[in-house]
């Protein structure tokens, strides 16, 4: 028999349910303009401590104009920002219990790996020896030991990285920002250092906030992301949240790969809701959601919640027919699209169980493609 874990389960994460937690920041209708151009549009949002918090959103949206008004280099036009309810507009960015690590790592090529590590502390006035502790620590910590007599250019991009995650942690910040930190490194190495963040993140018991584009990274490494747009925060929940339950077509469609079909609620069928489209078949939706009959919605449908497969599938789920237009190989995956009658192309994502030589589904093959009742999430924007 097993030995029984002595460990305590680990505790649910979500003090942003609990209304009697108090957030470390708060960005209270806080507006920042350039002119006539709004970067961030009145916006309101609690980020509560250990905390790791992701700003996604494409080029412009104002995901780093954010960041750099919290660090203390930009100020808002109008509304406040406040850190453990005070007020940090009129607090200059180096007396900040902020640090901000850029995207460019802004590592100075003239020095060595432990004087970039301890240069902030330098720079406050700390002894020595003080100095020597901290940075011994740090290096320890991003596993940089061997390395500290070498200057920025001897290092590898992700050696580069840890130097400057190490010096942005040595002043023991209450906060931690990173922009793009990510960006430069390849997939592999991107995806270790996601860990490696994560687990720092964790072990420290700080607060991250990341400003990244790229969805993965923002699924992998956050309690709570905030999709924007245009200055606005659209949706702000937890990564499952986010990808399962979307709040409209533009946050479904930014995160990941989805199918929509515009579709007309019919009627409801005791727990079930009967939709038709304007060219295909009638289907059944089991949903949360309040729709009343003779409404137009979409419903977005992930690529793996489908099932493609050459037999009618089993009466219990809704089915349309067609033909694989093109495959996608993917490795692990292969994505399938499939051109209904109507002309209308769906994808469908499903696991390589089989090597692709022996795969029973191929370009031209009629097929039909099945999802559950609950698969599709209606929208109505």
């Amino acid at each position: 028999m097993a030995d029984t874990p002595t460990s305590e389960p680990r505790k649910v994460f979500a003090p942003w349910l609990d209304p009697n937690q108090k957030p470390l920041v708060r960005f209270e209708n806080v507006t920042k303009k350039y002119g006539d151009y709004t970067a961030v549009d009145n916006l309101t949002i609690d980020i509560f401590e250990r905390e790791f918090f992701a700003l996604l959103g494409p080029s412009g949206c104002g995901k780093t104009t954010l960041l750099r008004m919290l660090a203390g280099f930009e100020q808002p036009t109008s509304g406040r920002i406040l850190m453990n309810g005070e007020d940090i507009s009129k607090i200059p960015p180096n007396k900040r219990p902020i640090n901000m690590m850029f995207q460019s790592y802004a590592l100075f090529p003239h020095m060595t790996v432990a004087q970039n590590i301890g240069f902030g502390l330098k720079q406050e006035g700390k002894s020595k020896a003080e100095i020597d502790k901290r940075v011994d620590e740090m290096l320890k910590l991003v596993q940089l030991e061997p390395f500290a007599k070498r200057k920025p250019h001897q290092l590898s991009g992700g050696q580069r990285q840890r130097v400057a995650l190490a010096r942005s942690l040595a002043k023991s910040p209450k906060l931690l920002l990173l922009d793009e930190p990510l960006g430069a490194l390849d997939k592999k190495l991107r995806e270790k250092t996601q860990f490696e963040l994560m687990s720092l993140q964790e072990n420290l018991g700080l607060t991250f906030m990341i400003v990244t584009h790229d969805q993965e990274e923002a699924m992998t490494v956050s309690s709570r992301i905030a999709v924007m747009d245009k200055g606005i925060m659209v949706q702000v929940d937890t990564p499952a949240e986010i990808y399962e339950a979307p709040n409209s077509r533009y946050v479904a469609d930014f995160i990941g790969d989805v199918n929509f079909m515009e579709v007309e609620v019919l009627r409801h069928e005791g727990a079930q809701i009967i939709v038709k489209s304007a060219t295909l078949n009638e289907f059944k939706l089991e949903t949360d959601s309040d729709l009343k009959d003779g409404e137009k919605v979409w419903l977005a449908i992930r690529p793996e919640k489908f099932i493609v497969s050459k037999e009618k599938p089993s009466d219990d789920q809704n089915m349309v027919q067609g033909k694989v237009w093109d495959i996608a190989y993917s490795g692990d995956t292969s994505t399938y699209h499939v051109r209904l009658e109507d002309g209308t192309t769906l994808k469908a994502q499903m696991a390589n169980r089989r090597r692709v030589r022996n795969r029973d589904i191929t370009w031209e093959d009629p097929v039909w493609v099945a999802w559950s009742y609950r698969a599709a999430v209606p929208l109505r924007n």
